[in-house]
């Protein structure tokens, strides 16, 4: 886990404002949803065959009453039981939502992953068409655009239904089992519970070792390789870069259907900045179908990205206008003038300190915050009435009236 220092928050406003407003030109409306739900939302969601339960990542409290609770391993089961438990079918189809907040993993921890870390999440629920894969693919695709990522491509592949992917599976852990002696304790875990999941090892030898194994897609019915066929189609249509990797199977056992990730080039071995795909968990948890698609994006990885590729954010907006005072009666006048500013819309600083800070410090604080302008409140300003304003990118020192000091600034531009 991690903390977010001021440093790096000009990153995340960078990155979640651009989300946000791509999200809601794509026409996404934002959800929140709770950070604890029942466990048992996961067992039936995510699946129990899934590497969440499989290396056992979640955070789990025990509950006396037996439902247990734990902390949210990812949004999407959660989302769908928002969308069931809220009469979100019923809404005008498809529904098309967005969402910010932690996730919590008991994971081996890796570049911009954290155990606790955040995501940008969005699903179109309620829709079919292999034009909503390409809503959200392209979602994701034109945020990294939009931050300056460069090489940017989608990996491509897809998992099958529930109608042909049975036969793809005995296949592969046929082939898998002739090398069982070679896989490692997680592969071999995975390959008792989820052999698709084998193909996403990162294990040592395993390039070679998956070389010849059979790809799913030569393996898919009619209405999924119609599906993927017109997914391609789609993207062709776009002029978007794309490879099929037979390997992309993605970490969750609900995904089928369309799999993919976005990968940008010069931000070290973490190549993936995204994945997502097609699900229909509904079912699971016991609701009606309600086929959809989506992605997440972890908001640490996205930032560590822009870091390693050189891309700043836009510098933190200081406030213009630094109150300088030297204790006393001019520390109480400077509290009030500071709060009369803002309160106009004026973003001020004032250098607070228990004992009186000389002005020659007080400047020193001004540079430092690269503020414009420097308002002097000595007593002589105050029997007079009046503020001494002092430029701090060249000019004379000006005495305004303070009844006037506000209008002075605005005129000034602050």
């Amino acid at each position: 886990m991690q903390d977010t220092l001021p440093d790096d928050w000009p990153y995340w406003d960078l990155v979640m404002n651009t989300a946000t407003r791509l999200a809601r030109d794509y026409g996404f409306d934002r959800i929140d949803i709770p950070i604890l739900e029942y466990t048992e939302l996961f067992e039936r969601g995510v699946g129990t065959a899934s590497d969440v339960f499989v290396q056992k990542e979640m955070y789990t409290i025990a509950e006396p009453n037996g439902k247990d609770l734990s902390l949210r391993p990812e949004f999407t089961a959660g989302v769908t039981r928002a969308f069931l438990e809220n009469g979100m079918g019923s809404w005008s189809q498809p529904v098309k939502l967005f969402m910010f907040g932690p996730i919590f993993r008991r994971e081996r921890p890796q570049a911009g992953r954290y155990r606790q870390h955040s995501q940008f999440n969005a699903e179109i629920m309620g829709e079919m068409d292999p034009a909503s894969d390409i809503e959200v693919m392209m979602l994701a695709m034109n945020l990294y655009r939009e931050l300056g990522y460069r090489g940017l491509a989608f990996q491509l592949n897809s998992t099958g239904c529930r109608a042909c992917r049975p036969a793809y599976v005995a296949k592969l852990s046929a082939y898998l089992r002739q090398f069982e002696d070679q896989l490692g304790d997680v592969d071999k875990e995975r390959l008792a519970k989820n052999p698709l999941r084998v193909l996403d090892s990162k294990a040592p030898g395993m390039d070679e070792l998956l070389a010849d194994a059979p790809h799913l897609v030569d393996h898919l019915c009619d209405d999924c390789a119609d599906h993927f066929g017109e997914l391609r189609q789609l993207l062709d249509a776009l002029d978007q870069r794309y490879t099929v990797n037979f390997r992309l199977v993605r970490g969750l056992d609900y995904y089928e259907k369309t799999v993919f990730e976005v990968w940008a080039e010069g931000i070290g071995a973490q190549a993936a900045l995204c994945g997502g795909g097609r699900y229909d968990l509904s079912p699971e948890i016991g609701g009606h179908s309600v086929p959809s698609v989506g992605f997440g994006s972890g908001v640490e990885r996205i930032i560590l990205g822009l870091k390693e590729a050189g891309i700043e954010p836009p510098a933190a907006v200081e406030p213009p206008v630094l109150i300088a005072h030297f204790g006393g009666v001019t520390k109480v006048a400077a509290t009030q003038l500071a709060f009369r500013l803002r309160h106009a819309g004026i973003g001020t600083w004032v250098a607070f300190a228990s004992g009186r800070r000389s002005m020659k410090s007080q400047m020193r604080e001004a540079d430092k915050r690269a503020v414009r302008y420097v308002l002097v409140l000595g007593e002589s300003e105050i029997e007079k009435g009046v503020i001494a304003v002092r430029p701090m990118q060249g000019g004379e020192q000006t005495i305004v009236d303070s009844t006037q000091i506000v209008t002075w600034l605005k005129e000034a531009g602050c």
